[in-house]
């Protein structure tokens, strides 16, 4: 005979084990840390080892430089996938070296990635990313209240446009997500789109990013929504890059 004391048991037993796995899935899922990585440096003779959630994109976009500079100085072939653990210089060889550099560059980057392939999974852009010219840019919010404009010699390489939290953040023309993540210090939770082989644009600050890397958008696409960078109120940092350098997005909107 079963009694109701021994039933009682068993179910208090059964919400105890279920307590320990959710929690050892918690445990093994915790989000990475970005706060204390090392950042990119555009100082000649420097080299920057791969971190855990970087894209060539990215490094590329915190040194200001064009993704495809980058590249060819590392020998690394489109679609540019990179692995952490893997060692990129971050300037152009000497020129009477360039052939040799970049051949040994990229044995180098061939062979620390190969070891890295095992460990990590990377961005895999299977689908091709648009290369039409952009014939018209769209405002990235409702909002159109530019709070601190384009001024690169005080690093404000973008416009603040204020808004909602949770507003809706758009895609300012079609393009592929190069970058999502919160990997570079002072952007937040940022998106990159690649709209051609010129044109890339970055909306920073997120509250929610709603597009994964890799994933092409079209124009007008929802890809997160309005954050804040930590002082209470709400905005987007939107910027433009030409070949790698910033340009003033008001001239473009």
């Amino acid at each position: 005979m079963i009694h109701y004391r021994d039933i009682k048991f068993s179910s208090i037993a059964l919400i105890v084990l279920l307590l320990l796995v959710v929690s050892g899935c918690n445990s093994s899922n915790k989000k990475y840390d970005y706060s204390n990585r090392t950042m990119p440096n555009a100082k000649y003779g420097t080299v920057y080892t791969v971190q855990r959630g970087d894209t060539l994109y990215s490094i590329a976009w915190v040194i200001k430089q064009d993704f495809r500079n980058v590249a060819k100085w590392n020998g690394i072939r489109s679609p540019y996938i990179i692995h952490p653990g893997q060692r990129l210089r971050m300037y152009p060889p000497p020129k009477k070296a360039t052939k040799k550099s970049s051949s040994g560059s990229s044995r180098s980057a061939s062979s620390s990635s190969s070891t890295a392939k095992k460990q990590t999974k990377t961005t895999s852009y299977t689908k091709r990313a648009p290369t039409a010219k952009v014939k018209r840019w769209g405002w990235p919010t409702v909002s159109r209240r530019v709070s601190a404009r384009f001024r690169p010699s005080v690093g404000m390489d973008g416009i603040d446009i204020s808004g909602n939290f949770g507003d809706a953040v758009y895609a300012t023309a079609a393009g592929q997500v190069v970058y999502a993540g919160s990997g570079l210090r002072g952007y937040g939770k940022l998106i990159i789109i690649k709209h051609n082989k010129t044109y890339l644009s970055a909306y920073a600050h997120n509250e929610t990013i709603l597009v994964a890397e890799g994933q092409n958008v079209k124009a007008g696409k929802k890809i997160g929504k309005m954050g804040g960078s930590g002082k209470g109120r709400a905005k987007l940092h939107f910027e433009i890059r030409k070949d790698g350098k910033p340009v003033n997005p008001a001239k473009y909107l």
